[in-house]
């Protein structure tokens, strides 16, 4: 084993984001795109503003507000969408990597654009060599209709029907299936190094060893993008964390 991971703690990745303060298509003032993750937790640590995270699980709907201080968390399986009531701006924590960010995301589409891999790519892609406006244009119509979906499966079920929601998650699952591998390497090189070098570094103490100690380092980075359009917001990423 590695008494040694050099990544950031815990191989979590972090963003900054800036919710969409766009009006929503349910009169809500501003909010994100809905959708889940398959294998990560993630976690809302909200420095600024004010707004709301709405969940939905096969357990149900909730809404939990959000104001600075605030440290919320969901685990895979939940769809969620976030709700811009002022100035909301948060710290994004995700599991393994930032994977939530590259790749393991599906957004709540119509069932039609969740087919195929290839469907799918096209319905979300934002393209990058248009202009901003453009940009702000196709994410703010890809924005609105996952959030007519989201509305759907909630209003389904809340009225006792959980079929529309079971259907959706066995398409995102189908679509995410062929990315398993890549995402596996990931997880091995970040999140199961990291707790390996910990099991590692707990021997070495317990056998009167220290050696990992003259390996200390320090690393410190910047945003390496600064405003991109992201599913809930306009996003400041790290993608070397």
């Amino acid at each position: 084993m590695s008494a040694t991971y050099d990544g950031f703690p815990g191989a979590v990745g972090v963003s900054r984001l800036r919710v969409y303060d766009w009006p929503a298509v349910d009169g809500r003032a501003g909010g994100g795109t809905p959708h889940l993750h398959l294998t990560c937790s993630e976690g809302y640590v909200v420095t600024a503003g004010r707004g709301a995270v709405q969940t939905l699980t096969t357990s149900g709907y909730r809404e939990t507000p959000l104001e600075p201080g605030v440290v919320a968390w969901f685990t895979p399986g939940t769809i969620h969408r976030l709700i811009n009531e002022g100035g909301l701006e948060i710290v994004v924590v995700m599991q393994n990597s930032g994977l939530p960010e590259a790749g393991d995301a599906v957004l709540t589409l119509p069932q039609d654009l969740l087919a195929d891999p290839e469907t799918y790519a096209a319905a979300v892609r934002i393209p990058a060599d248009v202009p901003e406006a453009e940009q702000e244009g196709v994410a703010r119509a890809r924005r609105d209709l996952a959030t007519r979906r989201f509305l759907e499966l909630r209003a389904a079920t809340e009225a006792g029907d959980p079929g529309p929601l079971a259907a959706f998650q066995r398409a995102a699952a189908d679509l995410v299936r062929p990315r398993l591998d890549e995402w596996e390497r990931r997880w091995a090189d970040g999140a199961h190094a990291a707790a390996t070098a910990t099991g590692a570094q707990f021997a070495a103490l317990r056998d009167g060893r220290e050696d990992h100690l003259a390996a200390a380092g320090v690393a410190a980075t910047g945003p390496a993008a600064r405003g991109r359009f992201g599913m809930c917001g306009r996003l400041d990423v790290y993608p070397g964390i």
